[in-house]
């Protein structure tokens, strides 16, 4: 047996609250919504944000700028860090990138051409600076990128 397999017997699980099943339930009458008000109502719920009427915060507030919703965020990587991380190494992939933490996982990776490198490496990643490919292609080695 491991860790994961571990689970309490059926009669150590907590019972859910079932609300309304007559007053000897303990929760019957009104069944823990109290008396009356927007909330006791079916369907009563305050739109998140609301402020009794009052001119909302995220109203009162001004506005400025334009947020581009489909903007990507990529974590940039040094040529120079990767020939020290991966030296004696002629291919460098995504997963590669990942596990030596230098960006975070799943994220989109960029190279810049910051420091040198000398072997040559086959590098993938999802952008390159036109610099770092230079000094890539220069070493010998390949920029490869991939798609999203």
């Amino acid at each position: 047996m491991k860790l994961h397999e571990l689970y309490p017997f059926p009669e150590e699980r907590k019972q859910r609250k079932r609300l309304g099943r007559g007053n000897a339930s303990g929760q019957g009458g009104t069944a823990g919504r109290g008396h009356k008000g927007q909330k006791a109502r079916s369907g009563g719920t305050v739109a998140p944000g609301f402020e009794g009427g009052q001119m909302p915060l995220f109203r009162r507030l001004p506005k400025r700028g334009f947020k581009n919703p489909f903007r990507v965020e990529y974590q940039i990587v040094s040529v120079g860090t990767i020939a020290e991380r991966f030296a004696g190494q002629t291919e460098v992939g995504l997963e590669d990138l990942y596990a030596a933490r230098l960006a975070q996982p799943g994220a989109p990776i960029k190279v810049l051409s910051d420091g040198e490198i000398a072997s040559a490496m086959r590098i993938t990643a999802h952008k390159f600076s036109a610099k770092a490919a230079e000094k890539i292609a220069a070493a010998g080695g390949a920029a490869v990128a991939v798609e999203g």
